[in-house]
């Protein structure tokens, strides 16, 4: 997906595993090697950002919270806003909720109630896609503002998982496939 051939395996030689983070039995993937390097950074953020040039994109949502540290620069690279799509409680102003189910309970993301307006066209941006349920709950919201969904950008897709199918594989790009 990548036009720099190089970008695969330098990501590859700085992402982290860290076993059993924050518990037992998950594999946490710690991208802040990628963030500390200036250079491999920008060229995540170019990459993550390269099949929406030209699609008009004037809202990047960044999903709480590693969504945040790859969605705002995206945004910038995109000449559009950005909209953080934060864990119920965080946001100061009116919002708008999304509950979906985990697992094990349910959680919830929301957004500000103004932050996209109709017909805008909105990228969602997250560093890893797993079973997609935040991301889909994140594009329901986007839906129920009035957005137009234009896609998904992952740093990666844990493709066991079966995420992209749950979202639609033809919206969602990512830069390294697990």
């Amino acid at each position: 997906m990548s036009l720099d051939p190089t970008l695969v395996p330098d990501l590859q030689a700085v992402l982290r595993d860290v076993p059993d983070f924050p518990k037992p039995g998950i594999v946490f993937k710690d991208i802040t090697p990628v963030l500390a390097n200036p250079r491999l950074f920008g060229r995540v953020v170019n990459a993550m950002s390269a099949p929406f040039r030209g699609q008009h994109i004037t809202k990047v949502v960044g999903v709480e919270s590693r969504g945040f540290l790859l969605g705002a620069p995206i945004a910038l690279a995109l000449d559009a806003g950005f909209v953080p799509a934060r864990k119920p409680g965080k946001l100061p102003h009116r919002r708008i909720i999304e509950r979906y189910s985990l697992e094990y309970g349910a959680d919830g993301v929301e957004m500000h109630e103004d932050a996209i307006l109709q017909g805008e066209r909105v990228l969602i941006v997250d560093d890893v896609l797993a079973t997609g349920g935040t991301a889909d709950a994140t594009a329901r919201l986007v839906q129920r503002l009035g957005g137009q969904l234009v896609g998904f950008s992952f740093l990666m897709t844990l493709d066991f998982l079966e995420g992209p199918k749950r979202l639609g594989p033809d919206k969602v790009t990512s830069l390294l496939s697990l």
